[in-house]
């Protein structure tokens, strides 16, 4: 039998649906809402059926956007010539957190992961090789991470590429900044040295 009020019980319910949230996360959120003032609370329903209704993949590059091509894609200043692979649009926000790279993007929606049954009709690939059979882009740069599944999915892209003549690098794995050697994991290790350049 529920403790909650209905409405209080159903907010909990949806709210424990997102990812990372368990149901005491949920209740904290949900009692929350109930203290914060009424407009605070339209707000963030608003927030969330704005987003619904006006964001979608953009035509060109596939991140999420409300104008389509998006704003990286219409940036002139942007190198057109580098694109750099990732797997969601979390994944080029994190990039494009840095302030470092200059190109542009493509965004696939997942990885190859033939237990799952996702292969690659199921996601950006075709689309991917669309935008470099026009032939003004000079690199990929495949940004997808460090697992088995996307792995692959790098390799998968890169056999497809190659006989393009586009050069195709891959970011590099190693221990973070501030990390410690001695409390790194072996394959992380082994891809630091890997990745090692001269300096």
């Amino acid at each position: 039998m529920p403790t909650h009020a209905e409405p209080v019980e159903r907010l909990i319910n949806e709210l424990s649906k997102l990812p990372g949230i368990g149901r005491k996360t949920a209740a904290r959120l949900a009692f929350h809402i109930l203290r914060i003032p009424k407009r605070e609370a339209q707000e963030l329903a608003r927030g969330i059926i704005d987003v619904k209704e006006r964001i979608h993949p953009c035509s060109v590059c596939f991140n999420l956007t409300d104008q389509d091509p998006c704003r990286i894609c219409c940036d002139s200043r942007r190198n057109d010539e580098v694109i750099c692979v990732v797997e969601e649009p979390n994944d080029l926000m994190a990039i494009e957190g840095t302030g470092d790279f200059r190109g542009k993007y493509h965004v696939l929606h997942g990885t190859l992961s033939p237990l799952e049954g996702i292969g690659p009709e199921d996601i950006k690939v075709k689309e991917l090789l669309r935008r470099l059979e026009a032939g003004r882009v000079k690199e990929v740069i495949m940004a997808t991470n460090p697992n088995v599944e996307g792995g692959a999915t790098a390799l998968y892209l890169t056999e497809l590429i190659k006989p393009l003549g586009v050069k195709v690098t891959r970011i590099a794995y190693g221990i973070p900044m501030g990390g410690d050697i001695e409390y790194t994991d072996g394959v992380t290790l082994v891809k630091a040295l890997e990745g090692r350049r001269e300096v």
